[in-house]
């Protein structure tokens, strides 16, 4: 794919690569060099911190991210079964 430089230095990147990367408007890049190219590599954010927490129910230590929900007993079982 090609696109061309305006005179403001701005370049527009594809649709289909726009797409393949989940590019949004507002979307941060990292402009490098190397020999003869240009290199961007998109910033994303920071992964959510993990923390350990004791379950009320087991008293078991278990790992947890932000935000992430809570499986329920019934959740467990039918995800369990698919282990011999």
């Amino acid at each position: 794919m090609k696109t061309v430089l305006s005179s403001k230095g701005q370049v527009v990147l594809p649709v289909p690569v726009r797409r393949k990367l989940g590019l949004e408007t507002g979307a941060t890049l990292d402009v490098s060099t190397g020999d003869d190219c240009i290199i961007l590599r998109l910033e994303r954010p920071c992964k959510k911190a993990s923390k350990i927490s004791v379950s009320a129910i087991t008293g078991l230590p278990v790992l947890r991210l932000d935000e992430t929900p809570q499986l329920t007993g019934a959740q467990v079982k039918e995800l369990m079964k698919e282990f011999p």
